[in-house]
């Protein structure tokens, strides 16, 4: 149940910056700043959790890597950000530290 507890929190991880980019490009700011808020709160709570049995290193890389492929990909698939060989490779070894921390653990 843990490493249930640490993706759902990475998934809220990627709630917070979504939250802050539709606050800024929508007419909606207000709810969308609420979801930033409540994502943020929901990914510490799992966090939390999920620190209990994973140790700390290797739960906040995961949380942080999570959070940051998820929004990358994100960013390219929704709100067209750039998707250059650069980029890609190293979106690629961020999930490859991922996969290596959960499999090392």
């Amino acid at each position: 149940m843990p490493w249930v507890y640490l993706v759902v929190a990475g998934v809220f991880e990627i709630g917070w910056p979504l939250g802050f980019k539709l606050s800024q490009t929508t007419r909606f700011r207000i709810a969308f700043l609420a979801v930033a808020v409540v994502s943020m709160a929901l990914s510490g709570l799992f966090l939390w959790l999920a620190q209990r049995d994973i140790p700390i290193g290797t739960a906040y890389a995961v949380w942080t890597g999570i959070g940051a492929a998820g929004t990358f990909a994100l960013g390219v698939a929704v709100f067209g950000d750039p998707l250059t060989l650069l980029r890609s490779l190293s979106f690629l070894l961020i999930l490859a530290g991922v996969v290596g921390l959960k499999i090392g653990h």
